[in-house]
C-alpha cells in the first residue's frame, strides 16, 4: 500500500476513468474531474458507495477527493456519468 505522500502526489500513477464500465482493481483515491455520479464504489474492508456518499443518485462536484476508510484501498468503481482520476 502507498504512503500518504505517494497518494497525494500520485507517485504510483493514475488512471482516468471516463466510462460507465466497471473498474475492478486496487486504487488509493478518487479525484473527481467534473460533476460525476458514482453508481458503485467499494473498498477492501467491505464498505460500499453508501458509506462514502450520502445520496449516490446526486452528482459529486468537481474537485472532490475520496479516500478509503481506515487505510484500506478501494477495489471497485463504476460511474453513471462524469469522469474521475483514480490514484493508483
Amino acid at each position: 500500500m502507498a504512503t500518504y505522500q505517494e497518494i497525494l502526489t500520485a507517485a504510483q500513477g493514475t488512471y482516468v476513468n471516463n466510462s460507465t464500465a466497471p473498474y475492478n482493481a486496487p486504487f488509493d483515491g478518487v479525484y473527481v474531474l467534473e460533476d460525476t455520479v458514482i453508481n458503485k464504489l467499494s473498498d477492501t474492508e467491505g464498505n460500499l458507495v453508501a458509506d462514502y456518499i450520502v445520496d449516490p443518485l446526486l452528482a459529486i462536484k468537481a474537485g472532490a477527493f475520496l479516500r478509503p476508510k481506515n487505510g484500506a484501498q478501494f477495489n471497485s468503481i463504476q460511474l453513471t456519468s462524469g469522469s474521475v482520476i483514480l490514484i493508483l
